[in-house]
């Protein structure tokens, strides 16, 4: 028997949905719901225990359980949402400006309850690339559903680098990235998107932003927990790739409200 050890934290990591595939034989003609490894990789480089939340659909071959989105919240101490699939338009009241923007709306509703479900229990929440997006939409505001031909700008937000795509973003005066980072500037990270915050959700701030186009780079919530979402991917900025933003103060600030 131990004692003394303290338990470690639970994160709950919202699900990457990959649909049944027209014409596919195989698991391709299944539901697939994963984690991308290097951001579960990423959050339990501390004393974590990092659990993906399924979804179930309610109208789906198997009968859905009791066990509520609302007991995840409840369970667990804080949740990340990965990135993933575009956010569909006709969640901010848009229709695709192309079919290949259409996104996830299966996705989008499962993640927009799970956000609300650990708001209300007053759990952390922490956003990365879509989950960003995710969050800002679930408050009311909107997105650019292509950078490139939208909003034309000198920064290469996504890139046939994809993982190596590098670029500056400068902190909003007065941020919590500020304070987090002793009052520095700014820094390099590693952004892969297309889609963008366009207007912003109720009660978010904006963080930082691209250093050199002014795109939103990371909002924060200014109710009563912590939320707070990056367009980057923290989970990217391996120690091999020099000079880039160490982003351990920011899961530091996540799983210290987890933990409190």
């Amino acid at each position: 028997m131990s004692f003394g050890r303290r338990r470690p934290i639970r994160i709950g990591l919202s699900a990457r949905i990959f649909h049944p595939e027209l014409g596919a034989s195989g698991i391709r003609t299944k539901t697939l719901q994963v984690l991308e490894q290097s951001v579960a990789q990423w959050v339990t480089a501390r004393d974590v225990m990092v659990l993906m939340i399924p979804s179930v659909v309610q109208d789906g071959m198997l009968m859905r359980s009791n066990i509520r989105l609302r007991d995840y919240a409840e369970y667990l101490d804080g949740l990340l949402l990965q990135g993933g699939a575009d956010v569909s338009p006709k969640a901010y009241g848009e229709e695709p400006l192309k079919p290949e923007w259409s996104g996830d709306p299966v996705r989008d509703a499962y993640e927009v309850e799970l956000l609300h479900e650990f708001m209300e229990a007053k759990k952390p929440v922490l956003g990365v690339c879509r989950g960003m997006q995710l969050i800002n939409v679930a408050m009311g505001g909107s997105l650019y559903q292509d950078l490139p031909t939208q909003r034309p700008g000198p920064v290469a937000h996504e890139s046939s680098d994809y993982d190596r795509n590098i670029h500056p973003i400068a902190f909003a005066e007065g941020s919590q990235l500020a304070r987090w980072y002793g009052g520095a500037a700014g820094g390099r990270v590693i952004s892969i998107h297309h889609q963008a915050v366009n207007r912003l959700g109720r009660d978010l701030v904006v963080e930082a932003r691209a250093g050199d186009d002014e795109v939103i780079e990371a909002v924060r919530w200014q109710g009563r927990s912590f939320v707070y979402g990056v367009q980057w991917h923290p989970e990217f900025h391996y120690p091999s790739i020099p000079d880039l933003l160490d982003c351990s103060a920011i899961l530091d600030a996540f799983l210290t409200a987890a933990r409190s």
